[in-house]
C-alpha cells in the first residue's frame, strides 16, 4: 500500500534504503501480553475522611 510520497531530487539507492529503514523502524507495533494484576497499596481504612459525614461532625 503506497502512500504516494514524492521526493525531489531523486534519492540515491543508499538514501532510499535509509529512508525505508527509518520508516520501518517507526511503524507502530502492537504487543499483546498478559495483563498485570493491579495491586492497590493505598488503604482508606482508619482515615478521618473514610468515616461517614455525621460521625465526623463535632458536637458541642
Amino acid at each position: 500500500m503506497s502512500q504516494g510520497f514524492s521526493v525531489s531530487p531523486e534519492p540515491t539507492v543508499e538514501e532510499a534504503a535509509a529512508i525505508a529503514a527509518a520508516l520501518e523502524v517507526t511503524r507502530p507495533v502492537v504487543v499483546a501480553g498478559e495483563a498485570a494484576a493491579r495491586v492497590s497499596r493505598w488503604r482508606f481504612s482508619g482515615r478521618w475522611w473514610a468515616k461517614p459525614v455525621p460521625s465526623r461532625r463535632e458536637r458541642p
